[in-house]
């Protein structure tokens, strides 16, 4: 009889113990506001804006009475020659090119005489079915060249969306540049690294 008095009193202590506790009211609130401050949606964060890749324009293209400088692992050829082998390009007139895969640059030039606003070599260098302006023409001064340069946004590629066009004139002649580049601020500091470097 004490055995079975014991189990039964063993039994109710265990019984009681699993019952039901009331919650703490200060619990309750805690795990309230921690699961109030989980579900609020969080902002996303603007992405950086992109840093420009320096290309190091350590190559030095001398050939037509000027130099200008260029990527050393990028080599113009001469497009006019090109689409015409009996007119290659001459000191008075001509267009390069130059490629790799992550940039495009272009090179044109004529006989000016007496011209100082290039601005018409935009028209000539800026393809209307590829390109088209992004910006505001912008005037600027490479050390003694007036140099127009304006943005552009290209479908030449899927891969360089982005460029510049430039113009300028030295020596009785005009000159054309363009490029097409992976990020858009890339093209002005090229072409600036590039004149860094002209002669005429």
């Amino acid at each position: 009889m004490k055995r079975v008095i014991f189990l039964l009193l063993a039994g109710a202590v265990l019984i009681a113990s699993c019952g039901s506790k009331k919650p703490d009211p200060n619990e309750q609130i805690f795990i309230a506001v921690q699961q109030t401050l989980a579900a609020i949606p969080t902002y996303t964060p603007y992405p950086p804006p992109p840093v420009p890749t320096l290309v190091p324009l350590t190559g030095l293209f001398c050939e037509y009475q000027f130099c200008i400088g260029h990527p050393s692992d990028m080599a113009f050829f001469d497009v006019s020659a090109q689409r015409n082998p009996l007119a290659p390009s001459t000191a008075s007139q001509g267009f390069l090119a130059a490629y790799n895969s992550s940039l495009v640059i272009q090179l044109m030039w004529q006989s000016a005489p007496g011209t100082s606003d290039a601005g018409f070599m935009l028209d000539l260098i800026i393809d209307k079915n590829v390109d088209a302006r992004s910006g505001s023409l912008d005037p600027l001064l490479v050390r003694d060249l007036n140099v127009l340069y304006v943005p552009i946004n290209s479908t030449a590629t899927s891969i360089l969306p982005y460029g510049g066009a430039s113009a300028w004139t030295c020596g009785g002649r005009a000159f054309a540049w363009k490029s097409y580049t992976p990020q858009p601020d890339l093209a002005k500091n090229l072409l600036g690294e590039a004149l860094k470097k002209f002669r005429c």
